[in-house]
């Protein structure tokens, strides 16, 4: 197996890498908000207002990062 030297990482593999990570974090972001969304649903019939406004901003919030993280790139 060779060795990678500095040199050898073109700027098209960094940009390669920059997206797949930024596409994974993304997904991950998205779960994460399933996950909560899925919890909440139970709760929110006996929920105070405040409590169900919090949710809505934290699903709005993620979503909003996770969006952030793809837009305007190739």
């Amino acid at each position: 197996m060779s060795v990678l030297r500095p040199g050898d990482i073109t700027d098209e593999m960094i940009q390669v890498m920059d997206t797949a990570r930024r596409q994974g974090l993304q997904k991950d972001l998205r779960t994460l908000a399933a996950s909560i969304r899925a919890d909440a649903e139970g709760q929110y019939d006996s929920a105070d207002p405040g409590w169900r406004a919090g949710v809505e901003w934290a699903l709005l919030w993620i979503e909003n990062t996770a969006s952030q993280l793809t837009e305007g790139r190739s």
